[in-house]
């Protein structure tokens, strides 16, 4: 599966759920006549009757959700699309959720920690690397991403250990 958003509240009393999107773009969601929700582990299958984009969310009717207390219990969940769903990347293009829990190091070895998400200034997107010492924000631009390696679950980076904060 791959995470394209989270259920953030019910909207209304007859079962709506506010979605928010994880993808480039807020209606990328809507191409899919079904969606899985769960929690990493496991998947519970179910069509979209209805959906459309809400301010900078997504409202979606999904079938069985029939009143806000049902919607409620789907409160936190996240939102997924099965992987062979999505087009295919093309080069140097990365899924986002292919990027989360990557470790992250400079090109001297310095490690920075792992990827635990992604910001969308407008400008570019934006690494967010945790690590125990703190958070990191690194610019996802090629002349700061030197190699993504999803095999061996590393991004080498030409960002100095003292931008840490």
């Amino acid at each position: 599966m791959v995470v394209m958003g989270k259920v953030v509240a019910a909207q209304g009393l007859q079962g709506w759920l506010k979605i928010q999107v994880f993808t480039e773009y807020l209606d990328s969601l809507l191409d899919y006549t079904s969606w899985y929700l769960g929690d990493e582990t496991t998947w519970q299958a179910l069509q979209v009757i209805e959906a459309n984009v809400h301010g900078k969310v997504l409202i979606a009717k999904l079938q069985g959700i029939t009143d806000r207390t049902a919607a409620e219990r789907y409160k936190g969940r996240l939102v997924g699309i099965p992987r062979d769903w999505l087009p295919p990347e093309k080069e140097g293009e990365y899924y986002w959720s292919d990027l989360i829990g990557l470790s992250v190091q400079n090109l001297e070895g310095h490690a920075f920690g792992t990827v635990d998400s992604l910001l969308e200034t407008g400008a570019n997107d934006v690494l967010v690397v945790k690590a125990a010492s703190g958070e990191t924000l690194i610019p996802f631009i090629a002349s700061v991403i030197r190699q993504v390696d999803l095999q061996n679950r590393t991004i080498r980076v030409d960002w100095q250990a003292d931008y840490l904060k």
